[in-house]
């Protein structure tokens, strides 16, 4: 058991059905925004944790690989979404696929299943949300599970509580997925729990203000790219803004005399004072570009990576 283990591991499910809440949960630490809203993740987002050795397993270093919820793509935008879904599933050492306790099994659940058996590979079936259903129907549910494919492990948990599914928390699933990983290096420093950089944090915290703050229609037609990040050591200077798709949208976003997005913009700004540890000076701008969703050159200019990329080239010139 002293060998090092570490690896890739992918968690894949349908909307809503609590993947995010898990990665914060396994991470410690909030790196993926969560709503009740379905399809709030967007992007791959990467979360490192780093497990001990203990007398059943291995130490270890785990990569996991937050996804945007599976479904059907319909504009640029969930074509782009989903294929961060197939990307994750490629070069992966373990697939997590979570689905919600709370519902019954349907065709959105065998299509994800379908997936992620093409995928091939070791799969562990999280059965997520158990703390919300008796304690009677969880065996049933096991084997009930367990004749549409043989998972590798079906395993109870709880995002949103952990501990309400087993005594020892998450510590039952770092287990079993340690000890399904190789042999391997940490590929990340002991201190790093995300890929995600301190400013698309920072963009994904003003977008999730935005989901929680607007209505139903509204949050999905929108976008938040970082304009201006200028950090001090007492304060920073960040301006952003935040993108819809019609002038009623804006409209709704701003609210009478500004109370809707001076709203967005306080949770926001104190969110992100405790994520970077200094005083913020926050900009907040709302810009109409119709039908965004559906243009690709607009879907590629959001991907953080170009963004950094770009913004390396202006401060170089």
């Amino acid at each position: 058991m002293s060998s090092f283990r570490s690896g890739f591991v992918s968690i894949i499910g349908r909307p809503n059905a609590g993947k995010s809440t898990l990665l914060n949960a396994l991470v410690g630490e909030k790196v993926a925004i969560v709503t009740h809203k379905p399809q709030t993740t967007r992007n791959r987002i990467q979360g490192y944790v780093n497990v001990k050795a203990r007398k059943n397993r291995p130490a270890g270093q785990i990569i996991f690989i937050d996804t945007p919820g599976v479904h059907k793509p319909e504009s640029q935008l969930s074509r782009r979404m989903m294929q961060e879904v197939y990307d994750a599933l490629e070069g992966r050492d373990l697939i997590l696929l979570i689905v919600d306790a709370t519902k019954k099994f349907g065709t959105g659940d065998e299509f994800v299943l379908d997936l992620v058996k093409k995928a091939g590979g070791k799969i562990f079936l999280l059965l997520n949300k158990v703390d919300l259903i008796p304690k009677d129907k969880l065996l049933p549910m096991i084997a009930d599970y367990s004749k549409l494919h043989k998972f590798a492990e079906i395993i109870p948990i709880s995002a949103r509580k952990p501990k309400a599914a087993h005594k020892d928390g998450f510590e039952v699933l770092l287990d079993k997925v340690v000890n399904a990983l190789p042999e391997g290096p940490r590929y990340f420093a002991k201190d790093q729990i995300t890929d995600q950089p301190e400013r698309v944090l920072v963009s994904e915290i003003i977008r999730e203000k935005v989901l929680i703050a607007a209505g139903q229609e509204v949050p999905y037609a929108t976008a938040v790219i970082i304009e201006r990040y200028e950090e001090g050591k007492s304060l920073t200077k960040i301006s952003a803004t935040i993108f819809c798709e019609r002038t009623g949208q804006k409209a709704i976003l701003i609210g009478k005399g500004g109370e809707m997005l001076k709203k967005i913009g306080t949770g926001a700004r104190l969110e992100i004072e405790r994520l970077i540890r200094t005083k913020v000076f926050l900009e907040l701008f709302v810009k109409v570009v119709p039908d965004w969703r559906s243009s690709k050159r607009f879907i590629d200019d959001l991907d953080w990576h170009k963004q950094l990329e770009d913004l390396g080239t202006l401060e170089r010139k």
